[in-house]
């Protein structure tokens, strides 16, 4: 079972108008899930590696609500997707505070804001380092060069995206 197909499982089962824009069972082939298999296959997430993944994934699928091309939730207008994709990073932040990972629950919270930033900079290749170096830090917790290098992309340094990728590499 892929966290995609999961995602949309959980969404169709709670109903409303989120199920509604719900692709269906099968979230298209070439979708990515590899940031949420890349958190998932840290140390941290050990004995839970599928909710891990699915966290991760509900809250990049918010986050391509807001920015991007969602996967799952493809049929919403505009605002709906906007409402949508503020859910599934409810959804994420939740399962994992229900996990009583609150450190990772702070990551995540960094990688919606710092991406929020990003993007109202116009640097998608910021926020996209920004999501793999949290993806890390989910799976495997921070380091300091990870903490500087979210330091750096909150003060708009451009060497940031390239401090998180080092990051996430260690």
């Amino acid at each position: 079972m892929s966290a995609l197909r999961d995602l949309a499982r959980l969404l169709i089962e709670e109903g409303g108008l989120l199920a509604d824009a719900v692709i269906g069972l099968d979230p298209h082939v070439d979708a990515p899930e590899r940031l949420g298999a890349l958190a998932a296959s840290g140390p941290r997430a050990e004995g839970h590696e599928a909710d891990y993944a699915l966290l991760v994934e509900s809250i990049r699928e918010g986050y391509l609500l807001h920015y991007g091309v969602p996967r799952v939730v493809t049929g919403a207008d505009p605002d709906l997707a906007l409402l949508a994709g503020d859910r599934l990073y409810a959804l994420g932040l939740s399962r994992l505070a229900e996990l009583g990972d609150l450190e990772a629950v702070g990551e995540l919270a960094d990688v919606i804001s710092l991406c929020a930033q990003a993007q109202a900079a116009g640097d998608p290749d910021l926020a996209e380092a920004v999501w793999e170096a949290g993806a890390i830090a989910v799976g495997w917790g921070a380091t300091a060069a990870h903490d500087a290098a979210k330091g750096a992309a909150r003060a708009g340094d451009d060497e940031a995206p390239e401090a998180l990728r080092a990051a996430a590499r260690r």
